[in-house]
């Protein structure tokens, strides 16, 4: 986590899954421990040329669902287990996060609010969600805020600097003066290198901490386990 003092803040911008929804890296262990595969492995799939592999293209909407499948299969079983990637897609709605969500709402009207989320076209809506009444909750989440990027809508995704800028741009806000929260290091990177304060979000108390210690003020629930 990097800042500076709380009044010169503007905007606080946020990643969706993972920070205001459970991270799907958790239902990704629970299914490598069902499906006897190494700890990490659609990680480890994903990481293997991160700007072209199978997630990199459906995350910018290059592919389709079954186009993922195909790729995701080949990509997987090169590393030596096939894993069907519709199987993958099924574990990237996360549960949403009340104390996050709490903590979003009571900042709506003092800062300006932006998410910017790399999302895929599978699902219902913007947090992919499983059913249409877990989408209703999710989009009522994202009403919240006052922009809203979704990659697979752009066709760019995180950590491309352009996502950031683009937010930056349309919140009107210098980007020395934003904050923004990712559970993912390798999205934060390029968020701090236009000059924005950066918190990797681990878990849903840490971030309620680390973001009321920025903005130098205390969030509902930050004490809660």
């Amino acid at each position: 986590m990097t800042g500076k003092q709380a009044q010169t803040w503007q905007a606080v911008i946020w990643d969706f899954g993972g920070v205001l929804t459970s991270s799907p890296f958790e239902a990704f262990a629970r299914f490598e421990r069902d499906s006897d595969l190494p700890v990490d492995f659609i990680r480890r799939v994903n990481s293997v040329q991160p700007d072209t592999n199978a997630w990199a293209k459906f995350e910018r909407a290059e592919i389709d669902a079954s186009q993922f499948d195909k790729l995701f299969r080949a990509e997987s079983a090169a590393l030596g287990h096939e894993v069907s990637g519709k199987a993958v897609l099924s574990l990237l709605s996360g549960d949403l996060r009340p104390r996050a969500i709490a903590a979003l709402k009571s900042l709506k009207g003092q800062y300006k609010l932006g998410c910017i989320t790399n999302n895929v076209p599978t699902g219902h809506g913007a947090g992919m969600a499983g059913s249409v009444e877990k989408a209703e909750a999710v989009s009522q989440v994202l009403r919240v805020f006052d922009h809203v990027i979704e990659s697979s809508k752009l066709g760019i995704r995180k950590p491309d600097p352009r996502i950031y800028a683009l937010m930056c741009e349309t919140l009107a806000v210098d980007p020395a003066a934003c904050i923004y929260l990712d559970d993912l290091g390798i999205n934060l990177k390029p968020a701090k290198a236009m000059g924005m304060a950066t918190i990797k979000v681990i878990s849903e108390g840490q971030l309620l901490q680390d973001l009321g210690a920025l903005l130098g003020q205390e969030l509902l629930g930050r004490n809660a386990n």
